[in-house]
């Protein structure tokens, strides 16, 4: 199914029942707490009213939407306001790095309610990671502080992130870099065995990029660069996850700087990530953003994005400097060429957008954004 016209407006037809309540239930979560009439929402989907009130009543039948009130009278009857439960369902969201496990159990709105971090040795036998992320599930829904008061709740699923590369589409991982006996292992489905429970596999780059684009404006473009254990790039354009024909896009730390350069686990040499690591480890933080925005600048001339997030924890460890090192390459890169308006750069907060994103890989199809989680299938 094409979804390129998807976000601008619903479809009155039996067939879309799903569609247009997936995007009536978007703009509910938009609205926040303050809610949204069915008037608005018939504006903005382009439903018609009766469409709008049959699709909401359902909502509410089912627990995923509520009254919050009324708007004050403008001369005729007050008008409902209705907003997204956000307890009326959760997700748990893994993040699966070389060397720790971070779990995140987020309700419907994307709010973390709960979050725990284990040691992991990624290199271990496959048995043991796996029981360590089904231990991670466990132990974040059983921290869910509202679960007392809400024993009916939802868990949708849980949503795996970690690095790639990796096939999205049937959750088998690939030659993790520095971990090859992970090639080919089925994670999603193994992992769907321990728990019980629906699971989405994505890269850790991908899953923060998806989490991130659910907050900005539709049709921006931007790529995340994560630093941490390893380098990779979440690209979103247009609005959309990128992930490329074989779900293989945002291999960034893998694109060659120096031809003979010191090699890389992934057993080429003068890759970026191995560079900047290298700097980075020898407490060399200057030469590691400079390394790190030559790659990043590269990337704003190739496509021509709005703008660059820096996350993970290397990042993390001393924002400001990874933030002004990588924005003087871009700027130098955009004078050189003329440029009016060079990409800004932001940090995301170190590695917890990765547990969050993955979070939403199994949220965000439910909002009727499974073009950006690459969950869809005709």
């Amino acid at each position: 199914m094409n979804r390129s016209n998807s976000r601008s407006g619903g479809a009155n037809l039996p067939a879309l029942r799903h569609h247009n309540a997936s995007l009536v239930l978007d703009l509910l979560r938009v609205a926040g707490e303050r809610g949204i009439s069915r008037s608005a929402l018939a504006e903005r989907t382009g439903l018609t009213p009766q469409a709008v009130s049959k699709i909401t009543a359902r909502l509410r039948t089912e627990g995923l939407a509520a009254e919050a009130g009324r708007l004050a009278s403008t001369g005729g009857k007050p008008r409902t306001v209705l907003r997204l439960v956000p307890d009326a369902g959760h997700a748990v969201g893994l993040h699966l790095d070389r060397d720790e496990l971070t779990a995140v159990l987020a309700d419907l709105a994307g709010t973390t309610v709960a979050t725990r971090t284990f040691p992991l040795d990624l290199g271990a036998p496959a048995a043991d990671v796996l029981a360590m992320a089904a231990h991670a599930v466990r132990t974040v829904r059983a921290q869910d502080p509202r679960a007392p008061r809400t024993p009916a709740r939802r868990l949708l699923g849980v949503g795996a992130a970690l690095p790639g590369p990796l096939d999205h589409r049937d959750g088998v991982l690939h030659r993790v870099t520095g971990f090859p006996q992970w090639d080919g292992y089925p994670l999603r489905d193994a992992l769907a065995a321990q728990t019980g429970l629906p699971v989405v596999v994505d890269k850790d780059t991908n899953a923060a990029a998806l989490g991130l684009a659910l907050r900005e404006p539709h049709g921006t473009d931007f790529a995340y660069l994560h630093l941490g254990t390893g380098l990779g790039a979440g690209l979103v354009l247009g609005g959309t996850l990128h992930r490329g024909a074989r779900t293989a896009a945002g291999e960034f730390g893998h694109q060659t700087l120096q031809l003979d350069g010191p090699p890389c686990d992934c057993g080429g040499r003068g890759c970026i990530e191995a560079l900047c690591l290298a700097a980075a480890a020898r407490g060399d933080v200057a030469e590691a953003a400079r390394i790190l925005g030559a790659g990043a600048a590269n990337l704003v001339g190739l496509l021509d994005i709005d703008r660059v997030v820096l996350g993970g924890r290397t990042v993390a460890a001393a924002e400001d400097a990874y933030v002004s090192g990588v924005r003087a390459v871009i700027e130098e890169r955009a004078r050189r060429e003329g440029a009016d308006a060079p990409a800004p750069v932001t940090v995301a907060g170190g590695d917890r957008p990765v547990a969050e994103g993955a979070a939403q890989l199994v949220l965000a199809p439910l909002f009727g954004r499974a073009g950006e989680a690459g969950g869809e299938r005709d």
